[in-house]
């Protein structure tokens, strides 16, 4: 019997994970990512409860995560003067294991890279779906055939474009942006852990906010803004963007704008969501933001490992048949999804008026905020967990 060959676009973290599965169910697994190779560190991820658990165990990555994790931060909220408004707790932000993206994208790379073709440094430039499979087209390797192609490829996905049409028909801006700088890869200590409590701050008016200091990233920005208009490339004007949105804003900020320049691993997008009626077409899938991005909403991560292991066990399952698992995999995950709707960090972290920010200040110490938390720890295992890997081999 003829092996299935798929390629997936992308290897940031749905792109290795779904690897990871594929390959261990006896797929022929090619992997394209644009970077000419894995991206450092980038902003710090977290896992929840005993879904994420439950997946990362069976994946054998869990322990290899807990020895690179980065320590919980507390988000201490300070106005320009620096006097204390509130704290965000480590334990919201942190969930149960944390670690920075790039170093999530090597450990399951490291687990794959003798079993897949990675090629880095290339992107897709055509899809042409044939009777027999997928026609594809890159813009350096030259092109191949494939039986089937996910997108992995985040919330500007190139796969979803050309599959299913250009993103504004899928991608809702919200009018907030975000920015990391200084985000760099785990550096094992003493003890083999990087696990203790450690402290942020974080300043800003109305419909701003600027975070410095702590394990996860040097700085993190969050503003309020129209949608705007620049190089994805060019990290420069996107420095000065950041700029020119925190100039006048006191405090620890004109420091921050100061080091801006000088720290590397420096991102900036658009907080936004992909909503899509259907993320599966064909020979084609979405896995993780390319289908259901949520940015910076406390789901995006989780989502797509376990979109990732769906989809694969699903597809294995069918024996290969895309036509029955493409259908199950997309019924599962929205039913996942429904809870993941409502995430606006935006408006909850850097709030448009005054009034809002006195209400964040005061909400993050009441009983109110306990009780959100418990809804989006009940939302990230709102799922019933097939076993697909014990299900496979008992055939």
């Amino acid at each position: 019997m003829r092996t299935t060959t798929v390629l997936i676009s992308g290897a940031s973290v749905a792109g290795p994970a779904l690897a990871f599965w594929l390959q261990r169910y006896g797929f022929d697994v090619t992997v394209v990512e644009k970077s000419p190779g894995l991206r450092a560190g980038g902003q710090a991820i977290d896992f929840t409860g005993e879904t994420h658990m439950t997946v990362l165990e069976r994946m054998g990555i869990l322990d290899d995560i807990a020895r690179r994790q980065t320590g919980k931060t507390d988000m201490v909220m300070v106005n320009e003067a620096g006097v204390r408004q509130a704290v965000i707790s480590g334990d919201f932000t942190g969930g149960d294991i944390e670690i920075l993206r790039g170093d999530l994208a090597d450990v399951m790379y490291q687990r794959t890279a003798g079993s897949c073709e990675y090629l880095f440094g290339d992107t897709i430039t055509a899809l042409t779906e044939l009777n027999d499979g997928m026609y594809v087209e890159f813009a350096k390797a030259p092109a191949r055939r494939f039986d089937l192609v996910f997108g992995c490829d985040g919330i500007h996905s190139r796969v979803r474009r050309l599959a299913f049409g250009p993103e504004s028909e899928f991608v809702t801006h919200s009018g907030y942006y975000y920015a990391l700088a200084g985000a760099s890869h785990w550096e094992e200590n003493n003890t083999g852990e990087y696990s203790e409590r450690v402290v942020s701050y974080a300043c800003g008016t109305p419909g701003r906010l600027a975070v410095t200091g702590g394990s996860k990233a040097n700085q993190w920005y969050i503003f309020a803004s129209p949608e705007l208009e620049y190089s994805r490339d060019d990290f420069d004007q996107q420095r000065r963007i950041v700029a020119e949105k925190f100039a006048g804003i006191g405090g620890q900020v004109p420091g921050m704008l100061a080091e801006l320049p000088l720290l590397d691993g420096f991102y900036l997008d658009s907080l936004s969501k992909v909503s899509m009626k259907n993320f599966v077409s064909g020979r084609v899938a979405l896995v993780g933001d390319a289908g259901y991005g949520i940015t910076l909403g406390g789901f995006g991560t989780g989502l797509a490992v376990v979109g990732a292991y769906v989809l694969a066990g699903e597809l294995a399952a069918a024996g290969g048949d895309y036509e029955v698992a493409f259908p199950r995999y997309q019924e599962i995950m929205k039913q996942y999804l429904r809870k993941a709707d409502d995430s606006r960090p935006g408006p909850f972290l850097a709030p448009k008026t005054a009034l809002g920010l006195r209400f964040r200040n005061w909400f993050v110490g009441s009983r109110a905020f306990g009780l959100m938390l418990k809804y989006t720890d009940s939302a990230k295992n709102d799922i019933d967990l097939v076993d697909y890997p014990a299900m496979i081999a008992a055939r």
